[in-house]
């Protein structure tokens, strides 16, 4: 039973209540808020200046404002009708460290990618354990087994803390053995060649070897690749177990069992393909199929092989999701960007082949809605957009769409470029276009070895997308016994983002040619303009106007031979126009397996542009790509290159503009700059054509080494071409190294004449292909 002053005071606290509900509110005001802003807080609560006070609206607002996740605390005062909420933040992540696990700062950025986590966000102690839990998946997937993190946070000040996580790794597993029970038809090579987890390499420090480091995340993922394996080689009954570990933590190694059931293998059988005729017919979709036992092979740059030998040819699972992509990028260049495309393999195991039933529902036609960029931090959109060949309101295009995909990749902007469909509705659809950018800025400083050039330094530094806008800039040096270079260039793709390009390019440059009787030096002094706009999707012409200030002195004449009065200086300035085309379809900057690189153009140098020299100068070239995977099942690429310049005398032709053949640019097995004029008083070599074929084969992929075989065919002369013919032949290490290209040469010159001045080998930086 209550006691009078209880009741009294229930009743005033009643009273107290009633009246603050009754009261109006005079203001309210937000303390202490940084996160959001006024207005969105003004619009998390249900109230406004004048209703009256709610208590139940007020605790509701608190609810809301905590669900957004902001605040460590939140309470609320009313001063004679004026509510006033008071707002705790949750404190940023002003400092971020992980001690004892990566260094590098290009890895680090990864690894709070990973982790989620970066600077400047907001902390909360389950977003830094879930960080924490990411970083063990982190050091579990490297084969770092018990790894323990400790989590360290100190007060910056009021709004800031610094979080660091001291990881003591645990020992790395390295696999000693991994064995492949059941596993008769294909070897360990090939199993190995997609497995995560390896047996260690006998010289496993060597860059591209086997580790042997243990990938625990991977593990289950093996089975299923090996498995994929099997059926890529026809072997469609192919079953792979879970594998089986075990691990001697005493030593902190590992012995790795597959058990397979490899099963028969399967030919490829017949093919039919379900689709409405009207929509698509089905006759122009079967030449096309890898899976086709009429067709070898279908290259990406070559015509169907057909195969007249009627030679039972191994299903392989990889081909037929590539006619599935085949047949669905058909589709989608009508516009049906959500066709599906079922298959059945149907197996007779009586004759062993597989037949596959292809059932093609082409779905509604659709339209672009938007294209949405992401992943871009500094690429501006527009320097993205602008490579997506689709726009809103485009009716969807399959061959659009997958070629995007590599001009994205072809700019060296990013390191992964995807795009991805996104229903909006039936007709509508959003393209998302998410790339991971590559750091652009350089700075590289190298040197190596050549026959000809001797020693040589090189260094650049630049950027080939400034400020995220897509433009370059690069300052260039190159030393040698022979040559010294230097060039700033500054270009731009696209100006204004439209489909005209331009740069402009300042040089200066010496070059020594040594001949017979006498040494000649060019200093080359100038500037080039150019500016050009695309016609087609890889075509683009253009036109560039060169200035060069030229300076030939000769030195070490030998009086005894030659005539000393022959050799007289030559000072010369070189003003030319010269338009040209281009055209590039190629599908990777570095090592293309398919696509031509080609072009022409004509320079007209004379005294209507200011200068001393008058000629016109032909020039063309092709670069030929050819992957041969799909017909020979290794990765090997077919390349030819071909080079046809003609020299056509208006005035005068200095000497120095001759054309000369030989060395790594030409002919190898035959020193730089062999043949050519013998003297100051020789004409020029006015024509000129050269051209290589090369069988390009993997060496190391995973350190992107590869090795060719080539053959080099030139021919070179003052009136005719056929005056001097050369033929060289060898094999060509590659390395596409951080540096630039690397080439090793190995060479032999096919028919020398008895003074010919050849070379069994040549070392090449910044050369390729």
């Amino acid at each position: 039973m209550l006691k009078v002053y209880d009741l009294r005071i229930v009743i005033f606290f009643f009273i107290m209540l009633n009246s603050l509900y009754a009261a109006p509110i005079q203001d309210i005001q937000f303390h202490n808020i940084s996160r959001i802003s006024e207005q969105i807080a003004q619009e998390t609560i249900d109230f406004k200046k004048g209703d009256e006070i709610d208590i139940k609206k007020i605790d509701d607002a608190i609810k809301e404002f905590y669900k957004q996740g902001y605040f460590n605390d939140i309470w609320v005062e009313d001063q004679n009708g004026t509510i006033h909420f008071y707002f705790k933040e949750k404190p940023t992540i002003g400092n971020l460290k992980v001690n004892g696990y990566k260094t590098r700062e290009d890895d680090l950025e990864l690894l709070y990618t990973s982790m989620n986590l970066k600077k400047g966000s907001m902390y909360s102690k389950k977003r830094v354990d879930q960080a924490k839990k990411a970083l063990l998946r982190e050091l579990e997937r490297e084969g770092y087994i018990n790894s323990v993190v400790e989590i360290e946070t100190e007060d910056i000040n009021e709004n800031s803390i610094a979080v660091t996580f001291n990881v003591n790794k645990g020992e790395e597993i390295i696999i000693k053995r991994a064995t492949y029970h059941g596993a008769n038809k294909l070897s360990v090579d090939d199993i190995e060649e997609i497995t995560a987890n390896k047996e260690e390499d006998a010289v496993s420090w060597w860059f591209g070897q086997n580790t042997g480091e243990l990938m625990l995340e991977q593990l289950e993922y093996d089975s299923f690749r090996i498995k994929d394996k099997y059926y890529q080689n026809g072997y469609l009954d192919a079953d792979v177990q879970k594998p089986f570990m075990k691990i001697d933590f005493a030593s902190n190694q590992a012995e790795l069992d597959f058990f397979i059931s490899e099963g028969e293998q399967y030919f490829i059988g017949e093919t039919k393909i379900f689709l409405d005729a009207s929509i698509l017919d089905p006759k122009t979709l079967y030449p096309k199929l890898s899976l086709n036992r009429d067709i070898v092979s279908q290259g990406k740059c070559m015509l169907p092989t057909f195969n007249f030998l009627n030679k039972e040819t191994p299903f392989d699972i990889s081909k037929l999701r590539k006619d599935v992509d085949m047949i669905k990028e058909e589709l989608g260049n009508l516009g049906y960007a959500f066709a599906e495309v079922k298959y059945d393999i149907q197996k007779d195991k009586e004759k062993r082949i597989a037949n596959i039933m292809y059932s093609v529902i082409p779905g509604e036609k659709v339209y672009i809605n938007d294209v949405i960029i992401s992943g871009n931090n500094k690429t501006l959109d527009r320097a993205v957009r602008r490579n997506v060949y689709l726009a809103p309101g485009d009716l969807y295009n399959g061959t659009d769409f997958k070629e995007s995909k590599s001009k994205l990749q072809r700019t060296g902007f990013f390191t992964k470029a995807e795009l991805k469909k996104e229903k909006v509705s039936d007709s509508l659809i959003n393209i998302i276009v998410n790339v991971e950018e590559s750091p652009t800025g350089s700075l590289t400083l190298g040197g190596g070895y050549g026959s000809y050039d001797g020693w040589s330094i090189n260094a650049s530094v630049g950027d080939k997308n400034i400020f995220g806008s897509g433009l370059s800039l690069d300052f260039s040096t190159t030393h040698s016994e022979k040559t010294d270079k230097f060039a700033l260039t500054l270009s731009n793709p696209a100006l204004y983002d439209s489909i005209y390009n331009g740069s402009v390019e300042i040089h200066n440059n010496r070059y020594e040619v040594d001949s017979t009787y006498y040494d000649q030096y060019r200093k080359i002094r100038g500037f080039t303009l150019s500016s050009g706009r695309a016609i087609s999707r890889n075509a683009r012409i253009g036109l560039s106007y060169t200035y060069d200030d030229v300076f030939t002195q000769y030195d070490n004449i030998d009086t005894t031979y030659v005539n000393i009065n022959d050799y007289i200086d030559q000072d010369y300035v070189i003003s030319s126009l010269t338009p040209y085309i281009s055209f590039n379809n190629t599908d990777d900057y570095y090592i293309p397996r398919s696509g031509v690189i080609t072009g022409a153009s004509v320079q007209f140098a004379g005294h209507s542009f200011g200068g001393d020299a008058e000629y016109n100068k032909y020039s063309t070239y092709l670069k030929s790509f050819c992957g041969l995977e799909e017909m020979t099942g290794a990765d090997l690429i077919l390349r030819y290159k071909a080079n046809l310049r003609i020299l056509e005398d208006t005035g005068n032709i200095p000497q120095g503009e001759s054309f000369y053949l030989g060395g790594p640019r030409s002919v190898r097995g035959y020193e730089s700059y062999a043949f050519g004029p013998d003297s100051a008083s020789d004409p020029a070599y006015t024509r000129y054509f050269a051209n290589t074929v090369e069988l390009s084969l993997p060496l190391i992929p995973s350190a992107r080494m590869r090795w060719s075989l080539f053959y080099d065919y030139g021919m070179i002369g003052i009136d005719r071409f056929k005056e001097i013919r050369k033929i060289g032949r060898g094999a060509v290490i590659e390395w596409y190294s951080p540096v630039g290209p690397l080439q090793f040469i190995f060479s032999r010159a096919m028919n020398p004449d008895a003074d010919d001045e050849t070379t069994n080998f040549e070392f090449n930086l910044g050369g390729s292909f």
